[in-house]
């Protein structure tokens, strides 16, 4: 059985969302209901394509809308995605299932994320794409404390912490997240810290304000 590694966390950036398409007339053949107006996929996979984690993920299920026929499916090879058609937004529960096992060695606990399904245009700043086409691309990290040396091996093959620090294309802005992202959205929160804390430093002196007119009133 592998030990834990103390004191130790590693992560894995990941992206994870959908992209969606209005059907073209020829498309809705008998198979789709009539009132489907959109095929979409969702997804989960590493930042980066060459990081392999199937030595760590026996499947990734997708908890679709109840509506759905089998509304579990689960993906155990990449690419852990799923594809169907639709009409309406609702939330997707995506989990991803680690390999168990004393034998292996690895022995850590699920991970889940929510995802609110997107057909339409949500962000005015966001590129246009012909036929409707609408990404909802979201940055999240897998992060494992204490690991498993057998975890801590796999994890460190390859550099897959490591976020680009460019487009592939660059028609895919709104489907990449690369260094200069995470460096903005840390700069962003930054902002939005110090002003809670400016926030909190003003009620605390409203608040002792107030507290030295309770007390000179009762004197």
């Amino acid at each position: 059985m592998s030990k834990r590694i103390k004191n130790i966390s590693i992560s894995v950036p990941i992206l994870y969302g959908n992209s969606a398409r209005r059907l073209l007339p020829e498309e809705k053949t008998e198979k789709i209901p009539p009132d489907h107006t959109h095929q979409w996929t969702v997804f989960l996979k590493p930042v980066l394509d060459n990081v392999d984690l199937t030595p760590l993920i026996k499947k990734v299920t997708f908890k679709l809308h109840d509506t759905y026929d089998t509304p579990v499916r689960a993906v155990e090879h990449p690419p852990y995605q799923v594809t169907e058609t639709g009409w309406g937004e609702f939330e997707i529960v995506i989990k991803i299932h680690f390999h168990s096992g004393a034998e292996l060695g690895i022995n850590e606990k699920n991970f889940q994320i929510f995802h609110g399904l997107k057909l339409h245009p949500y962000n005015p700043q966001a590129p246009k794409h012909p036929n409707g086409e609408v990404y909802s691309v979201l940055f999240d990290e897998l992060v494992f404390q204490e690991p498993t040396e057998v975890t801590f091996e796999i994890l460190t093959r390859k550099p897959a912490n490591l976020l680009p620090y460019r487009l592939s294309d660059p028609d895919k802005k709104d489907q990449e997240y690369l260094r200069r992202n995470e460096i903005e959205e840390i700069a962003r929160l930054d902002v939005y810290i110090t002003k809670v804390k400016e926030e909190i430093e003003k009620q605390r002196n409203e608040y002792k304000e107030l507290e030295q007119r309770k007390l000179a009133f009762l004197q």
